[in-house]
């Protein structure tokens, strides 16, 4: 199969979990005799090769030209005010990318080079525009992945450009493929079309992300760098520091772990508009011995070195599609905290109950839900271990990459073959 796969971050641009899994999933494919071409962002300035072949995967990367300024007059308020990085100008970004990486498809790579695609495919509304461009072009099978909705990421707040514009893929698109079952409601709900939407998981690798693969001493340095002793207990949070991901109430959840677990510490790693209300919460209580930043964006095998070296992994979403971090963490054996109100896919991907429990599912807005969640986790170093088994084999059965990619070709082949029952 030869696919043209529009995703906005990619390696080594990676913001999210979004770019782990193009990552990943396009490695895989590859390793199944597959054939992909990546149309992805530049960065700022410039300086990544604008088509290159990495680990097989032939990759696009059109150049930046400023539109900013011809923008105001034409777009809607409510871009202006919102947007990843910077209303108007992240906009503009987002829409030259998906302009020059339609054009080089139909105009450069199709017309000129030949090269025949059996299938597109978008993911969110950041590619969804040139997904929209190549289908009606070239008339290809389009496949729109949506990992997130603009209502959900910004809880109800959002752009209704930004809306429309993944209501438009939808309509498009020959097939939407979301990441939970609890995104597919959300989906059905928001008036996607409910006859078109298949799920598929997102998944970890396991022989990288496995307690085997990093050894005591790492452990060991990694804890001491956050002032976190033998004795006491590792608490960890790694992503964006947004509000939909729950880290104020997990901050304010601290004085009621401490209260029974003295010696527990909580440690923040990742960037995002929240720091300095983290940092103002984090006075006020008076927590400074028991809560470390680290804000910073840290590559994989760093992220791998902490699930390792933590006790427990905490992540309170008020909204997550997926999660990729939980199942990483439940990979290397680690218990799981997970909100699990409204829309949650870790609601699916971790067990509270029963013999197969790998953790606890908390309400993200109530801080002593998510204290009793933790401590569960930890005070009983038998039960602390048992969870952590139990997630890894969870991961083992259901969300690893083979099995991801996998399903994933097997809903692309379903596309392609009902689009030739039509033809014949």
């Amino acid at each position: 199969m030869k696919m043209a796969v529009l995703v906005w971050e990619y390696p080594p641009k990676i913001v999210g979990g979004l770019g782990t899994y193009a990552a990943e999933i396009t490695r895989k494919f590859i390793l199944l005799d597959q054939e992909i071409s990546v149309f992805t962002m530049n960065d700022d300035d410039g300086n990544l090769p604008t088509r290159e072949l990495w680990r097989g995967v032939e990759i696009h990367r059109p150049l930046h030209v400023d539109v900013s300024d011809s923008l105001p007059d034409v777009i809607a308020e409510d871009v202006r005010k919102s947007g990843m990085g910077g209303g108007i100008q992240f906009f503009s970004k987002i829409l030259v990318y998906n302009y020059l990486s339609a054009s080089k498809i139909i105009n450069e790579l199709v017309s000129k080079e030949g090269f025949q695609y059996d299938i597109v495919t978008a993911h969110d509304w950041l590619s969804a525009i040139a997904g929209i461009t190549v289908k009606r072009d070239l008339d290809l099978p389009f496949v729109f992945h949506v990992h997130s909705t603009e209502k959900g990421r910004t809880l109800g707040n959002g752009s209704e450009v930004k809306n429309n514009i993944e209501h438009r893929a939808a309509q498009m698109a020959d097939m939407v493929v979301t990441v939970s079952n609890a995104m597919k409601e959300e989906l059905i709900g928001l008036g996607f079309p409910q006859e078109k939407i298949k799920v598929c998981y997102n998944g970890v690798d396991p022989q990288k992300y496995s307690p085997d693969k990093v050894n005591a001493d790492e452990v060991k340095k990694l804890r001491a760098l956050y002032g976190v002793k033998d004795n006491e207990f590792m608490i960890l949070f790694i992503g964006r520091l947004a509000w939909i991901k729950g880290i104020d109430k997990l901050l304010m959840a601290m004085p009621l772990i401490l209260k029974e677990i003295p010696n527990a510490k909580l440690v923040i790693v990742g960037v995002g508009e929240m720091k300095e209300h983290a940092e103002k919460i984090v006075q006020s209580q008076k927590l400074q011995d028991s809560v470390k930043f680290r804000f910073e964006f840290v590559p994989e095998e760093e992220r791998i070195a902490h699930y390792a070296a933590c006790d427990v992994a905490v992540f309170p979403s008020l909204y997550e599609p997926f999660g990729i971090v939980a199942i990483e963490a439940m990979s290397m054996e680690k218990p799981i905290v997970v909100g699990a109100t409204g829309i949650s896919g870790m609601k699916e991907i971790v067990i509270s109950e029963g013999p197969q429990q790998c953790g606890f599912h908390v309400n993200p807005n109530d801080p002593s839900d998510i204290a009793w969640g933790v401590l569960n986790s930890i005070k009983d170093p038998a039960r602390k271990i048992e969870l952590g088994k139990n997630g890894r084999k969870r991961v083992l059965e259901n969300f690893t990459w083979d099995v991801i990619v996998r399903k994933t070709l097997g809903l692309y082949e379903q596309l392609l073959a009902s689009k030739n029952e039509v033809k014949k």
